[in-house]
């Protein structure tokens, strides 16, 4: 599976499929892999209150550490460049997919099988308080 040990966040929507855009997910399942281990396991969820979304935490002008900002991968089915590069500032490699199934999305990661996710739809990244231009600001 894997050589060293991992944790994987996977963004989840309500009904615990992977949900459709990071910026706006505020629930996270962490899943902990050991080399030695055939199996991910579940060890917490992460809730986040709708002003800690990644969103809006990267495009606050002191945006200190988050809770994701401790694990090795981040999985979702879309994702903005910004918080892709903001993620990747913080050394969390965050990966799209279009699969629905949290745990299979961590097992298909670890195998290099994850399905890619479909393109990033600015139009899901309004909001209140978001307006910057994408291509000066991370989001």
């Amino acid at each position: 599976m894997t050589d060293k040990r991992l944790l994987i966040a996977v963004a989840v929507t309500e009904e615990g499929q992977i949900s459709n855009h990071a910026g706006r997910a505020q629930r996270w399942q962490v899943f902990d892999v050991w080399p030695e281990r055939p199996e991910p396991e579940l060890i917490y969820t992460l809730e986040l209150e709708e002003s800690s979304v990644l969103h809006l935490w990267h495009t606050q002008t002191y945006p200190e550490r988050h809770p994701l900002h401790f694990v090795d991968v981040a999985i979702v089915m879309t994702a903005g460049d910004g918080v892709i590069r903001r993620l990747g500032e913080r050394g969390v490699q965050l990966v799209t997919t279009a699969e629905l199934d949290p745990r299979v999305a961590v097992k298909a990661y670890l195998s290099d099988t994850l399905p890619e996710g479909p393109p990033h739809s600015e139009h899901t990244c309004g909001g209140e308080g978001h307006s910057h231009d994408h291509e000066d600001t991370a989001h």
